[in-house]
């Protein structure tokens, strides 16, 4: 209920938060397991009062039961145990470390553990290892969109480290000869975190930017753009893509390459009278972040017209604001009554994070214009 609460409304949570943790308690396993799965939900900037009593607790439990009290024969003491270290480690808190390595090391949940190590880059020294050894025994070979085998992709794509290179490209190679697609785009993502610290992966990325499969090739020129800066390599594949259903995609990846992608603002342009909102509203930003602040006055009334229509591109659409800068000024009555709701906006997934990010930045917008 209170997780419920909290993510349909919005306002200061810290008192409710605080009273999840007082629900912290190691001798009631099955409240405190309900009450540190709440905490791990949500996202770390409200979770924060809840800091040191997930520690006390965690702590608490490791003195009464031991340092494999995460792989307890007790089930409740196990599932409360392992949902508060995994909600410290949401946090970023180093605490949470000890458990996650003796996860990974005894493989007992260690898809929990994986799926929080990627929230500890600090601690990338202890945890890569663990997570590439994980990953080199991991069965490539089929399609894995919620397996272990993609939780460990991420988790070293989220660490940032550029010492897990090797094992992604390996794994990528791996997919990629074996056809595992789901497998081979999801090591394609985590590559493209390290920009050109993964340069090393271009040889196996190069053929799939020509690949049949549309989302092969999304991903793989995403990849290169990132990896190798090359406009007049990834421009003209990225147009290829714009008569896609990939078009809004490539839309948005034009547009972080920027004025170099200039010769693809006629395509865009058009796509500013498609039927759908996300369409019209991604090739706006597009033109913009190619073309520049000249665009702007046309590009506006795009922007406010999807914004009014679709709750759902709120976060989006003040993103592009944002970048705007002042020529955003017309916006400022709508963010202002975006502002004033008391009840969190929806978008794609009406998450907690996704609401929390968007009000963060219609106040940097509004700073900007006041």
């Amino acid at each position: 209920m209170a997780k419920d609460l909290i993510r349909s409304w919005r306002g200061d949570h810290t008192h409710l938060v605080q009273l999840l943790a007082d629900q912290l308690r190691p001798h009631d396993p099955y409240t405190t397991a309900e009450a540190a799965e709440t905490l791990g939900q949500l996202p770390p900037t409200l979770a924060e009062p809840a800091r040191q009593a997930l520690a006390t607790l965690v702590e608490a439990h490791h003195s009464a039961h031991g340092p494999t009290v995460w792989a307890s024969p007790h089930p409740l003491l196990r599932r409360a145990h392992q949902h508060a270290v995994t909600a410290l480690a949401h946090l970023g808190d180093a605490r949470a470390l000890p458990d996650l390595l003796t996860a990974l090391d005894t493989g007992v949940d260690a898809w929990r553990a994986t799926a929080a190590a990627g929230h500890l880059p600090r601690a990338a020294g202890e945890l890569l290892p663990r997570l590439t050894r994980r990953l080199a025994d991991a069965d490539l070979s089929q399609g894995w969109p919620w397996s272990e085998a993609s939780a460990l992709v991420a988790a070293l794509g989220r660490l940032g480290d550029p010492r897990a290179v090797p094992a992604l490209t390996t794994a990528l190679a791996t997919c990629i000869r074996h056809e595992n697609r789901p497998g081979t785009t999801a090591a394609l993502h985590a590559l493209t975190r390290f920009g050109t610290d993964a340069a090393r992966a271009l040889d196996s990325i190069q053929p799939l930017a020509d690949a049949d499969d549309p989302d092969l090739r999304l991903a793989a020129t995403q990849a290169l753009w990132a990896l190798a800066h090359d406009p007049a390599d990834t421009v003209p594949r990225l147009t290829e893509l714009l008569d896609t259903h990939h078009r809004r995609d490539a839309a948005e990846a034009l547009g972080r390459i920027g004025p170099p992608a200039a010769a693809t603002l006629p395509t865009l342009r058009q796509m500013l009278h498609a039927d759908y909102d996300w369409t019209r509203l991604q090739a706006a930003a597009a033109i913009h972040a190619i073309a520049g602040p000249t665009e702007t006055e046309a590009l506006l009334p795009v922007l406010l017209e999807a914004w009014e229509k679709n709750e759902a591109t709120t976060g989006y659409v003040l993103e592009c604001l944002q970048r705007m800068g002042p020529a955003a000024a017309p916006a400022l009555p709508r963010i202002r009554a975006e502002l004033a709701r008391p009840r969190r906006t929806g978008g794609f997934f009406g998450g907690i994070d996704e609401d929390e990010a968007l009000q963060h930045t219609a106040r940097i917008v509004i700073h900007q214009l006041a």
